[in-house]
Protein backbone atom coordinates (compact mmCIF):
# COMPACT_ATOMS: atom_id res chain seq x y z
CA UNK A 1 0.00 0.00 0.00
CA UNK A 2 2.85 2.27 1.07
CA UNK A 3 4.28 2.05 -2.51
CA UNK A 4 0.94 2.69 -4.34
CA UNK A 5 1.16 5.97 -2.20
CA UNK A 6 4.32 6.68 -3.31
CA UNK A 7 6.52 5.75 -0.17
CA UNK A 8 10.31 4.98 -1.01
CA UNK A 9 11.38 1.49 0.26
CA UNK A 10 14.68 1.18 -0.82
CA UNK A 11 18.46 2.47 -0.50
CA UNK A 12 18.17 5.70 -2.47
CA UNK A 13 21.50 7.43 -3.06
CA UNK A 14 23.43 9.95 -0.15
CA UNK A 15 24.05 13.50 -1.50
CA UNK A 16 24.95 17.01 -0.15
CA UNK A 17 22.79 19.78 -0.62
CA UNK A 18 24.88 22.80 -1.89
CA UNK A 19 22.36 25.19 -2.39
CA UNK A 20 18.84 25.03 -1.89
CA UNK A 21 16.84 27.91 -3.90
CA UNK A 22 12.98 28.41 -4.38
CA UNK A 23 13.25 26.57 -7.91
CA UNK A 24 15.91 24.78 -7.60
CA UNK A 25 18.86 22.36 -5.83
CA UNK A 26 22.51 22.01 -6.61
CA UNK A 27 23.70 18.98 -4.91
CA UNK A 28 27.06 17.05 -4.65
CA UNK A 29 27.27 13.17 -5.17
CA UNK A 30 29.77 11.32 -3.93
CA UNK A 31 31.59 8.55 -6.04
CA UNK A 32 29.28 5.32 -7.08
CA UNK A 33 29.01 2.43 -8.83
CA UNK A 34 26.02 2.12 -11.69
CA UNK A 35 25.04 -0.82 -13.81
CA UNK A 36 23.67 0.66 -17.39
CA UNK A 37 22.24 -0.49 -20.25
CA UNK A 38 22.23 1.61 -23.62
CA UNK A 39 19.85 0.71 -26.31
CA UNK A 40 17.47 1.87 -29.60
CA UNK A 41 13.83 2.14 -27.67
CA UNK A 42 12.68 -0.11 -31.39
CA UNK A 43 14.53 -3.36 -30.01
CA UNK A 44 11.71 -2.94 -27.76
CA UNK A 45 8.73 -1.89 -29.75
CA UNK A 46 9.28 1.69 -29.05
CA UNK A 47 8.95 1.39 -25.43
CA UNK A 48 11.85 4.20 -24.13
CA UNK A 49 11.70 2.16 -20.64
CA UNK A 50 12.39 -1.34 -22.78
CA UNK A 51 16.16 -1.83 -20.85
CA UNK A 52 13.79 -1.70 -17.41
CA UNK A 53 13.38 -5.84 -17.43
CA UNK A 54 17.45 -5.70 -19.12
CA UNK A 55 18.52 -4.18 -15.39
CA UNK A 56 15.90 -5.67 -13.29
CA UNK A 57 16.98 -9.23 -14.60
CA UNK A 58 20.67 -8.65 -13.48
CA UNK A 59 19.99 -7.86 -10.26
CA UNK A 60 17.26 -10.27 -9.68
CA UNK A 61 14.74 -8.12 -9.34
CA UNK A 62 12.25 -10.51 -11.33
CA UNK A 63 13.39 -13.56 -10.62
CA UNK A 64 16.39 -15.76 -10.20
CA UNK A 65 19.73 -12.75 -10.71
CA UNK A 66 21.35 -13.07 -14.54
CA UNK A 67 25.00 -12.28 -12.80
CA UNK A 68 27.82 -14.71 -12.83
CA UNK A 69 27.26 -15.46 -9.26
CA UNK A 70 24.36 -15.35 -8.95
CA UNK A 71 23.45 -13.27 -6.37
CA UNK A 72 20.47 -11.15 -6.15
CA UNK A 73 21.04 -7.60 -6.00
CA UNK A 74 19.10 -5.20 -3.76
CA UNK A 75 17.12 -2.48 -5.77
CA UNK A 76 17.50 1.29 -5.43
CA UNK A 77 16.08 4.06 -6.25
CA UNK A 78 16.06 6.37 -8.50
CA UNK A 79 16.13 5.58 -12.00
CA UNK A 80 17.98 7.23 -14.14
CA UNK A 81 17.19 7.51 -18.28
CA UNK A 82 19.21 9.70 -20.49
CA UNK A 83 18.57 10.14 -24.78
CA UNK A 84 21.39 10.25 -26.55
CA UNK A 85 22.14 10.91 -30.40
CA UNK A 86 23.80 8.18 -32.22
CA UNK A 87 24.93 8.57 -35.94
CA UNK A 88 25.89 4.86 -35.67
CA UNK A 89 25.04 1.40 -34.71
CA UNK A 90 26.46 0.92 -31.54
CA UNK A 91 27.01 3.52 -28.83
CA UNK A 92 29.72 3.87 -26.29
CA UNK A 93 28.14 3.26 -22.82
CA UNK A 94 29.25 6.07 -20.78
CA UNK A 95 26.24 7.48 -19.17
CA UNK A 96 23.10 7.35 -14.84
CA UNK A 97 18.17 4.74 -13.91
CA UNK A 98 18.62 8.08 -15.92
CA UNK A 99 16.78 9.13 -19.63
CA UNK A 100 17.55 11.75 -21.33
CA UNK A 101 16.42 12.83 -25.08
CA UNK A 102 17.00 14.37 -28.03
CA UNK A 103 16.73 14.06 -31.83
CA UNK A 104 17.84 14.82 -35.26
CA UNK A 105 16.77 13.40 -38.54
CA UNK A 106 19.49 10.40 -39.80
CA UNK A 107 20.63 10.07 -36.27
CA UNK A 108 19.44 7.31 -33.89
CA UNK A 109 17.79 8.21 -30.33
CA UNK A 110 19.68 6.01 -27.73
CA UNK A 111 18.06 5.59 -24.38
CA UNK A 112 20.72 5.14 -21.61
CA UNK A 113 19.30 3.39 -18.26
CA UNK A 114 20.82 3.02 -14.94
CA UNK A 115 20.31 1.39 -11.56
CA UNK A 116 22.74 2.94 -8.87
CA UNK A 117 24.37 0.00 -6.72
CA UNK A 118 24.20 -0.28 -3.43
CA UNK A 119 26.36 1.32 -1.50
CA UNK A 120 28.07 -1.93 -0.45
CA UNK A 121 29.76 -2.02 -3.69
CA UNK A 122 32.65 0.79 -4.02
CA UNK A 123 34.12 -0.38 -7.32
CA UNK A 124 32.75 -2.03 -10.47
CA UNK A 125 34.70 -5.30 -9.52
CA UNK A 126 33.20 -5.85 -6.28
CA UNK A 127 29.90 -6.01 -8.17
CA UNK A 128 28.72 -9.17 -10.14
CA UNK A 129 29.47 -9.73 -13.54
CA UNK A 130 26.60 -9.57 -15.95
CA UNK A 131 25.72 -12.47 -17.98
CA UNK A 132 23.68 -10.15 -20.51
CA UNK A 133 26.56 -8.28 -22.37
CA UNK A 134 24.28 -5.19 -22.87
CA UNK A 135 24.20 -4.10 -18.97
CA UNK A 136 27.52 -2.46 -18.61
CA UNK A 137 29.07 -1.89 -14.75
CA UNK A 138 31.20 1.04 -14.37
CA UNK A 139 31.76 3.76 -11.42
CA UNK A 140 31.10 7.24 -11.56
CA UNK A 141 33.22 9.79 -9.81
CA UNK A 142 31.70 12.45 -7.96
CA UNK A 143 29.14 15.00 -9.28
CA UNK A 144 27.65 17.89 -8.94
CA UNK A 145 23.49 18.39 -10.39
CA UNK A 146 21.11 21.32 -10.63
CA UNK A 147 17.87 19.39 -9.46
CA UNK A 148 14.25 20.11 -9.74
CA UNK A 149 11.48 17.71 -7.95
CA UNK A 150 8.24 17.21 -9.33
CA UNK A 151 5.34 15.09 -9.12
CA UNK A 152 3.02 13.12 -11.08
CA UNK A 153 3.82 10.96 -14.02
CA UNK A 154 7.00 12.09 -16.09
CA UNK A 155 5.35 12.98 -20.01
CA UNK A 156 8.67 14.11 -22.37
CA UNK A 157 6.82 17.69 -22.88
CA UNK A 158 6.36 17.83 -18.98
CA UNK A 159 10.10 16.56 -18.82
CA UNK A 160 11.21 18.77 -21.70
CA UNK A 161 9.34 22.01 -19.29
CA UNK A 162 11.06 21.47 -16.44
CA UNK A 163 14.64 21.07 -18.15
CA UNK A 164 14.49 24.29 -19.95
CA UNK A 165 13.22 25.71 -16.88
CA UNK A 166 16.18 24.41 -15.14
CA UNK A 167 18.43 25.40 -17.72
CA UNK A 168 17.85 29.10 -17.71
CA UNK A 169 17.90 29.35 -13.69
CA UNK A 170 21.12 27.87 -13.86
CA UNK A 171 22.06 30.28 -16.86
CA UNK A 172 20.80 33.22 -14.88
CA UNK A 173 22.95 31.86 -11.64
CA UNK A 174 26.36 31.83 -13.14
CA UNK A 175 26.48 27.87 -13.34
CA UNK A 176 27.69 26.51 -16.28
CA UNK A 177 26.21 23.05 -17.70
CA UNK A 178 28.51 20.42 -18.28
CA UNK A 179 26.23 18.05 -20.32
CA UNK A 180 22.79 16.63 -21.13
CA UNK A 181 20.09 16.24 -18.29
CA UNK A 182 18.99 12.64 -16.56
CA UNK A 183 15.47 12.01 -15.50
CA UNK A 184 15.09 10.53 -12.33
CA UNK A 185 12.02 8.30 -11.23
CA UNK A 186 11.95 6.85 -7.89
CA UNK A 187 8.67 5.28 -7.88
CA UNK A 188 7.38 2.17 -9.81
CA UNK A 189 4.71 2.31 -12.39
CA UNK A 190 2.03 1.09 -10.00
CA UNK A 191 2.66 4.63 -7.43
CA UNK A 192 -0.75 7.43 -8.05
CA UNK A 193 0.56 9.77 -10.49
CA UNK A 194 0.05 12.49 -7.46
CA UNK A 195 2.46 10.54 -5.02
CA UNK A 196 4.86 10.30 -7.53
CA UNK A 197 8.48 11.52 -7.34
CA UNK A 198 10.94 12.56 -10.04
CA UNK A 199 13.53 14.78 -10.52
CA UNK A 200 14.97 16.68 -13.59
CA UNK A 201 19.02 16.50 -12.96
CA UNK A 202 21.32 18.91 -15.33
CA UNK A 203 25.38 18.24 -14.26
CA UNK A 204 26.91 21.48 -13.70
CA UNK A 205 30.81 22.15 -12.77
Amino acid sequence: MGMILGKICVETPKYQVIKSLADYEIRKYPPSVIAEVAYDPSQFKGNKDGGFTVLANYIGALGNPQNSKPEKIAMTAPVITKTQESPGEKIAMTAPVVTKAGGEEGKKNMVIMQFLLPDKYQKAEEAPKPVDERVVIREQGERKYGVVKFGGVATEAVVEEKVEKLKKCLERDGYKITGEFLLARYNPPWTLPPFRTNEVMIPIE
